[in-house]
């Protein structure tokens, strides 16, 4: 477990940043790569992930896809294709990301897949999966936890 604190929307996203780029070095595992991203609203989780995208080469705007429910973005990394962003926070329980094809793309080791609301869907995350918890302290000051 590893918890940290940032001053800012820019340490949150160099946080992200720079956990990204941990992700990239360690290479592929069986499965995608999940990270599982709880919060309340505006404690720092999409802010975060602009800065992950951003560790992972993506140069495109990342905002969380509330209304769309999931992004992807290609990631030109040899063993890496895919970043996928989902927010859960319109679902209401699993079967709402079956027409996502969710479990073929957490299934898929070429894939990274942040999930925002995990708990929304908490029956069908992979056990493996990285729990990220943000915690709005003061009005830009956050805390971190990694797990």
């Amino acid at each position: 477990m590893k918890v940290i604190h940032t001053n800012n929307f820019k340490e949150t996203q160099m946080v992200g940043q720079n956990f990204a780029r941990e992700i990239l070095a360690a290479g592929t595992q069986k499965n995608a790569v999940v990270l599982a991203l709880s919060g309340d609203l505006g404690s720092g989780k999409t802010t975060f992930l602009q800065g992950f995208a951003k560790g992972l080469g993506i140069e495109e705007v990342v905002n969380s896809p509330t209304f769309i429910v999931m992004k992807r973005f290609k990631i030109y990394d040899l063993r890496f294709k895919n970043f996928y962003h989902i927010d859960c926070y319109r679902l209401d329980n699993e079967k709402d990301v079956e027409f996502l094809h969710f479990q073929e793309i957490i299934s898929n080791p070429k894939n990274i897949v942040a999930i925002e609301w995990p708990e929304k869907i908490a029956g069908i995350l992979p056990q493996n999966s990285i729990s990220i918890t943000f915690k709005h302290l003061e009005e830009n000051k956050r805390e971190i936890v990694l797990q």
